[in-house]
C-alpha cells in the first residue's frame, strides 16, 4: 500500500509537470537576446509599429553644389499601391504587378525606399546575407561603431550582387553606411545618416551626407499615416 501511495504522488508530480511544461510552452515569448542583429536594428527604428501603417508619403531630393533633383511617393504597404510624382508626371502602379511602362518608376521607388527604409530592409530582404557583426572604425566619423554587410545574390532584382558595409552604435541606431556596386571591394558610395525623426513610431534618418562636397541626399514632406 505504501509503495502504492508513492507511485500514486509520483504520477501526480509528473502531471503537474507536464502541464506546467505544457503552460510554459503557451507563454513563451522572445527575448531581446534571442533576436537577430537584423531583427535589433529594425526594432530600434520602430519597426513594431509598422504593422499599424496604413501609408506613407515622402520625397526624395538630391542636393549637388546648385543642382536640385526630387520627386516624390505615396505607398500604401497593404495593397502595394505606388504613386511617383515628378515635375513632369504622374505615375501609379501595384508595386508587386509593375508593366513594362512602369519599370524605370519601380526601380525609382525601390532605390528611394531603401534609402528612407533600410533598417527594415534587413528584415525584408530575406534572400540577403548578413555577416557577423565586427567592431571598425567608421569611414566617415572615424568612431569605432558595430559593422555588419549585407550582401545581395547575384541573380534576381534590379541590382544583383551589390553588398553594403553597414555601422551603428550600441543602440543599434545606423550612423553611416559604404555601398559597394557589384561586391567591389572599393566603396561606390559612402554616407552618414543622420538627423533623425520620429513620425509616428518610425525613426527616419532624413539625411545623408558624404565626407567631402558639397552633396546631400535628404527626405521632405514625410508623412506616415496609422490605420484607424
Amino acid at each position: 500500500m505504501k509503495n502504492l501511495y508513492y507511485l500514486f504522488v509520483l504520477c501526480i508530480a509528473f502531471s503537474s509537470c507536464q502541464q506546467n511544461s505544457k503552460k510554459a510552452d503557451t507563454n513563451t515569448t522572445i527575448k531581446p537576446e534571442e533576436l537577430s542583429i537584423a531583427q535589433k536594428i529594425a526594432n530600434a527604428h520602430g519597426f513594431k509599429n509598422w504593422d499599424k501603417v496604413s501609408k506613407i508619403a515622402f520625397t526624395f531630393n538630391v542636393d549637388r553644389d546648385s543642382s536640385h533633383y526630387e520627386h516624390s511617393w505615396t505607398w500604401n504597404p497593404k495593397t502595394n499601391a505606388v504613386t511617383m510624382t515628378t515635375a513632369k508626371d504622374t505615375v501609379t502602379y501595384n508595386h508587386k504587378q509593375p508593366d513594362s511602362t512602369q519599370i524605370n518608376a519601380d526601380k525609382g521607388f525601390i532605390n528611394d525606399k531603401y534609402w528612407l527604409l533600410l533598417p527594415f530592409q534587413l528584415v525584408w530582404d530575406s534572400t540577403a546575407k548578413l555577416s557577423t557583426p565586427i567592431k571598425s572604425k567608421a569611414p566617415i566619423s572615424n568612431e569605432k561603431m558595430n559593422k555588419i554587410t549585407l550582401t545581395y545574390p547575384v541573380d534576381g532584382g534590379y541590382t544583383p550582387g551589390d553588398a553594403y558595409d553597414i555601422f551603428y552604435d550600441n543602440d543599434y541606431m545606423i550612423k553611416e553606411w559604404v555601398f559597394r556596386k557589384g561586391n567591389a571591394k572599393e566603396a561606390s558610395l559612402t554616407n552618414t545618416f543622420e538627423n533623425y525623426k520620429d513620425f509616428n513610431g518610425i525613426k527616419i534618418a532624413q539625411e545623408h551626407k558624404k565626407l567631402e562636397g558639397n552633396w546631400n541626399l535628404n527626405f521632405t514632406d514625410i508623412e506616415i499615416y496609422l490605420k484607424k
